[in-house]
């Protein structure tokens, strides 16, 4: 993307890559004399929990951005992305691939289950929160979510995840669609699953730093992001879900309409973070 980028503007990005946590955490550091301009592919989430480090900004094609996927506030969306299981077809038949998340508490799947760590990856936030949002997060909701729990192999990065299904070393992962597919795309020995009991779709966010050093050059990263050949490009290259109202999904991927979506609360999930990350650490506390 970033080469790209340059071409197409002629200006020179630096990128900082690291977790979603972490980059919250290094922008909030930076506060009083930011280093960053843009916050790019991060959760929702966290950006909706941290709108005071965050500067309001409206592209230039916000008309484009499908009403689904607008968030009204200080960031904005980026690509639209599912959580899915993604399973190593070497080592699981089809009959034998999880059919929902509860699926993934049943003993076979001890010590089978990759998963990036919650605290340190938004899409992990993510996967989390959409587990609650479908069981409930009462004592009932975490009990059957530390069933899970109890048989995942935490990952490095959320990036890992579908690697490490692909290589076997994990015959589940618990990722984002669009990770899942780049090893499907390149041939490796893995399928995608939509999980029966729901799954979450929404818009992975980026926004302008507040008190940016470089704005005039963060607001034409945001606006070439969102322009429909940039948007053309998430799609066919990286197998995510465009977010403009003219852009049309991979062809690949298993139709929207034919997945149960829960609806994933943004608000809530950034008001509950804190509160959901304590019972993460309890949980990893107790392995």
């Amino acid at each position: 993307m970033i080469p790209e980028f340059e071409k197409a503007t002629g200006i020179k990005a630096d990128v900082v890559k690291a977790g979603s946590g972490d980059i919250i955490n290094r922008a909030r550091a930076e506060a009083a004399n930011p280093k960053c301009d843009v916050i790019w592919s991060i959760g929702a989430e966290l950006l909706e929990a941290n709108t005071d480090l965050l500067d309001p900004y409206q592209p230039k094609e916000y008309a484009m951005i499908a009403d689904a996927f607008k968030s009204g506030g200080a960031w904005i969306p980026y690509t639209g992305i599912l959580n899915v299981f993604v399973v190593n077809t070497k080592k699981l038949k089809p009959e034998e691939y999880p059919k929902s998340w509860a699926d993934l508490a049943q003993p076979r799947f001890k010590n089978l289950v990759s998963m990036a760590d919650a605290e340190k990856s938004g899409s992990a936030y993510m996967q989390l929160n959409t587990f609650l949002t479908i069981y409930g997060d009462k004592a009932a909701g975490w009990d059957k979510f530390k069933g899970v729990f109890n048989n995942l192999s935490i990952s490095t990065s959320s990036g890992a995840v579908p690697r490490f299904v692909n290589d076997g070393e994990a015959a589940v992962g618990i990722t984002l669609e669009d990770n899942a597919y780049l090893y499907l795309k390149g041939g490796g020995p893995v399928a995608i699953v939509y999980p029966e009991d729901g799954t979450s779709a929404i818009a992975d966010g980026m926004a302008l730093c507040k008190r940016a050093p470089n704005p005039t050059a963060g607001k034409a990263f945001i606006d070439w992001s969102l322009s429909a050949q940039v948007q053309e490009m998430v799609v066919q290259e990286l197998g995510r879900r465009p977010i403009r109202k003219d852009a049309k999904p991979l062809g690949a991927l298993k139709p929207m309409a034919e997945i149960k979506l829960v609806k994933y609360d943004i608000q809530n999930a950034a008001n509950k973070r804190q509160e959901y990350i304590d019972k993460w650490r309890a949980l990893m506390l107790a392995r």
